[in-house]
């Protein structure tokens, strides 16, 4: 398929792009001192290459007030020449460059500021966020805010940046000055909506003052801030539309605030869900804009240009997961793109915690600079047992160092676990790594043998250099109180695997992040699906009401077991609310602080510890009972070669059960070491 809207230039205020591919600003925090160390110029220059037509880096701090510490700076001219060099090489690699200017207002904690400092925001409102009040500013500092903006604009052009973009979403300061919720001011700064504006419109204009007319602006809006009393799409419309009469070149529309109970990033929400608020603020200005989030396919980043809701797309994530993402739409190869997953795990949650950025799927992503000159030593003939994610990353990137690499697969097919991890709602990104994986295996002539067993002879008469063992894990098994030996317990992994369909009383022992997956997997099978939605919807079969009914509810009844004090372990920090959040919507019951004392073949009976300290005996009919108690490594075979070949690996749940995340970065640093 030919993209050739993608592909097609456009010019912004005299800012020429080859294409109409945008990588927006990400807190990546490699910077440690404000300047762009060599980790930041290799993970960007690395994009640039990979054929974006435009980067945008930041969010870039001015002043003491508005960033965290490790975030990059242009708050004095010192930072000037460095950040020169850094332009110039981007320009050097056929892309555009601009600076994202960052103020986070409220958003920014105390802890990150230097001592002695306090956030500043509109007006003195907690924010769930931080879970902090920040100062209310004076007239004084508000000024001072907007000059220190204005300069950092002009450093950013002295610096060779081709754009600055001015930060006025996701709840940071502007939006706090445009927000109900957030502006209490009773000055000329408050109350109406006119008044509300005046900061942001005040700041374009310095802004613009300070770099003149030619130089292009934008500015990265909420197109719904998503926070009940605070303002919708209608709201970011009439926005857009004074910004570019005030001055702005470009808009950047992004989903809604870091506050909002409605999911901006994760799996569980739609490719390009979002587009429809950039097309409501293009359709009534006139200069371009940029539709972002949830855009990692780039069939779906045509179609969006098709049905003209944007003039350009968005790849944030999306390009930290595959840097080469718009070379490969261009050339076609649509298969070798390693798709975002969505999960979050790498990228939102560690940056939110003032960790750097990372990717599930992409091992390399922030240690680029690590592996510019990497090159074997030797290169080897490898065996690999298992083609789960951790012996498939391994074989491709070993592969493309020049390694030649068979693996053995017990299975007809390759992707091992990840097949179970795409099946709950909200993960079937996941089904695209296996895609890649399959790809990615094809291109470096791979050998896969499937439904091979590896045994201990096979592997030591094969006469491989090194033999690696990604042979994954298997589930935990605990003895339970059982009062029969006719009572069948089946495994979460069983369920995932469309192996059992449990009946309607569903009791699951083991609330962690398993359990709550197979939960919201059951739950979702005993409700409205996406298309039974739509064709009540649509043809308006029932009321509203008898619909609304039907779509937060579930036909099963589904109680976790939980010894803990909450359910949800073994999500990273920020990524599971909204499965939890999901399961609570559909009637899934969590008995927390509570373990199991007798199964019959009729109940589950438990002992719930209350917050009071007193024991509660419940009973819980069932049909099925589902076991989530965890996993442990497959090793058998890796201990009984380990003493008997000189060069055998283990890698990924073979070697220590974690996420996803670690068989991949695993698997890839043992290639470049190998």
């Amino acid at each position: 398929m030919k993209l050739k809207r993608l592909f097609t230039p456009i010019n912004i205020n005299g800012l020429q792009l080859k294409n109409r591919m945008v990588m927006p600003a990400i807190h990546t925090l490699f910077s440690e001192d404000g300047y762009p160390n060599e980790r930041f110029k290799q993970f960007y220059y690395k994009r640039a290459e990979g054929g974006v037509g435009l980067i945008i880096v930041g969010g870039c701090k001015f002043d003491n007030y508005g960033g965290a510490k490790n975030m990059i700076s242009l708050s004095n001219d010192k930072f000037i020449p460095e950040w020169k060099e850094f332009t110039e090489q981007i320009h050097k690699r056929d892309a555009k460059v601009a600076v994202q200017l960052f103020h986070a207002g409220r958003y920014v904690r105390s802890r990150d500021l230097p001592d002695g400092y306090k956030p500043l925001a509109p007006s003195a409102v907690y924010s769930n966020f931080t879970k902090e009040t920040p100062k209310e500013m004076n007239i004084e500092e508000l000024k001072e805010i907007i000059k220190n903006w204005a300069s950092a604009a002009l450093r950013a052009k002295q610096a060779g940046f081709d754009a600055v973009e001015i930060l006025g979403s996701a709840g940071y300061l502007i939006s706090q000055f445009l927000s109900p919720i957030t502006n209490l001011r009773e000055d000329e700064y408050g109350g109406s909506w006119e008044n509300r504006c005046r900061f942001p419109l005040e700041l374009v204009a310095a802004v613009r003052e300070a770099v003149g007319p030619d130089y292009p602006i934008f500015m990265r809006i909420a197109g719904n801030d998503f926070i009940p009393g605070s303002n919708t799409n209608e709201n970011a419309i009439a926005f857009a539309q004074k910004i570019e009469e005030a001055g702005i070149d470009l808009i950047n529309v992004t989903g809604g605030w870091h506050e909002t109970k409605i999911p901006q990033l994760p799996g569980e929400v739609p490719r390009a869900q979002y587009s429809y608020l950039a097309a409501g603020i293009k359709a009534a200005v006139n200069i371009p804009v940029i539709a972002c989030n949830r855009i990692n396919d780039p069939i779906v980043a045509e179609e969006l240009l098709a049905l003209e809701r944007c003039d350009l797309v968005g790849l944030g994530r999306t390009l930290i997961a595959d840097p080469d993402w718009c070379n490969k739409a261009k050339e076609g190869r649509f298969y070798e793109i390693r798709k975002c997953v969505a999960c979050n795990q790498g990228c939102l949650s560690r940056t939110f915690f003032g960790k750097p950025v990372e990717c599930l799927v992409n091992g390399s992503a922030g240690r680029e600079y690590l592996l510019k000159d990497i090159k074997p030593k030797k290169l080897k003939n490898l065996l690999v047992i298992g083609a789960g994610p951790a012996g498939c990353e391994f074989a491709i990137r070993a592969s493309e160092l020049g390694h030649s690499v068979t693996i053995w697969e017990k299975d007809s097919k390759i992707g091992g676990q990840l097949h179970l991890a795409a099946v709950p709602p909200g993960k079937s990104e996941f089904t695209s790594l296996i895609t890649y994986y399959e790809a990615m295996l094809k291109k470096y002539n791979v050998k896969i043998e499937m439904n091979k067993y590896a045994t201990e002879e096979d592997i030591i008469n094969s006469g491989y250099d090194d033999v690696i063992i990604a042979t994954g894990s298997k589930s935990l098994p605990i003895q339970l109180p059982v009062t029969s030996d006719t009572i069948e317990i089946i495994f979460a992994n069983e369920v995932l695997a469309g192996e059992v369909i449990p009946g309607k009383n569903v009791v699951i022992i083991g609330g962690g992040s398993v359990g709550c997956e197979v939960a919201a997997t059951l739950a979702h099978k005993g409700s409205l699906n996406p298309e039974q939605l739509y064709f009540l919807m649509s043809l308006k079969a029932e009321s509203i009401e008898k619909i609304e009914s039907m779509l937060n509810s579930s036909d099963r009844n589904i109680s976790i077991i939980e010894i803990e004090k909450t359910i949800g372990r073994g999500f990273d920090l920020g990524v599971g609310w909204p499965l939890l959040n999901d399961i609570k919507r559909l009637g899934v019951k969590a008995y927390t602080s509570s373990k199991v004392i007798e199964i019959n073949t009729q109940s589950v009976i438990i002992e719930k510890t209350n917050k009071d300290g007193n024991i509660e005996k419940i009973e819980i009919p069932y049909n099925t009972i589902i076991l989530a108690a965890g996993s442990i490594p497959c090793n058998e075979l890796y201990e009984k070669l380990k003493d008997k070949m000189p060069n055998v690996h283990i890698i990924g749940d073979a070697n220590k059960v974690g996420k996803i995340i670690d068989a991949v970065q695993e698997a890839d640093k043992l290639a470049e070491m190998i």
